[in-house]
């Protein structure tokens, strides 16, 4: 019987998740509730619509041509919230000899990880804090566990690109970013490093929801701050 999945949305041409033009697929559920989360309409676990891995497969395999140099991403949501669905849907495109990408927080059972990194080739991993207090405090969350699901990545040297949204007064000062590549020196499999602005695009759908946005009154991260940020980070991980 085929694992099924629930699923938020599709992205047939995506060209910021991961490495060339790439098919992203949005999964429902996600157990953490960050204060600057884009996608709280993906938080719930049945608020999408349910497919089976072949069915996605059959959806993707029309865009075989355009992918040739890009690949699929599973992305949420958290889809390792979904991991025997991504796992499946993994192994049929790894047969199909496309690229995969696992955009993901960390959170989620450790074995069933291990069976979706195992028909990974890249993980885009969202570090953002680096102390348990701040993965509570603004995501819910719990930073051991995230490193735990890093050390599988390096103990299965499974390629890595590190993502961080910068939020102004959370994560934003030079020392956040030099405390980032320092905690990185551990992870050899990091081959990118990738500082996201926040944004407010997503305060419609708070609204539609009727969530109130954690964050409304922080201002957006600017352009030319971000780019000083940036400036710090290696060239190895550019």
């Amino acid at each position: 019987m085929e694992t099924t999945g629930y699923i938020h949305s599709f992205q047939s041409m995506g060209a910021v998740d991961g490495p060339g033009l790439r098919y992203v697929i949005f999964l429902q559920g996600c157990p953490l509730r960050c204060a600057y989360c884009h996608n709280p309409d993906t938080w719930e676990y049945r608020g999408g619509s349910p497919y089976d891995p072949r069915e996605v497969l059959m959806k993707i395999l029309r865009y075989r041509p355009y992918l040739k140099n890009g690949g699929v991403t599973v992305t949420g949501g958290e889809p390792l919230s979904q991991p025997e669905f991504t796992a499946e849907l993994f192994r049929l495109l790894k047969e199909e000899g496309f690229h995969t990408a696992l955009d993901t927080s960390g959170i989620g059972n450790l074995e069933s990880a291990r069976e979706v990194l195992s028909h990974t080739d890249l993980v885009l991993a969202d570090v953002k804090f680096l102390t348990g207090v701040d993965y509570q405090t603004y995501c819910s969350g719990n930073f051991e566990h995230v490193i735990q699901f890093l050390n599988l990545t390096r103990r299965m040297e499974i390629p890595m690109w590190i993502r961080r949204v910068v939020v102004p007064g959370l994560n934003d000062t030079p020392k956040d970013i030099e405390d980032l590549i320092s905690f990185l020196t551990d992870y050899d499999n990091v081959e990118k490093v990738e500082l996201l602005p926040f944004r407010k695009l997503c305060l419609e759908k708070y609204e539609r929801l009727d969530i109130p946005f954690p964050l409304v009154d922080t201002p957006e991260m600017a352009a030319d701050s971000l780019s000083e940020l940036q400036s710090l980070l290696p060239s190895r991980y550019l």
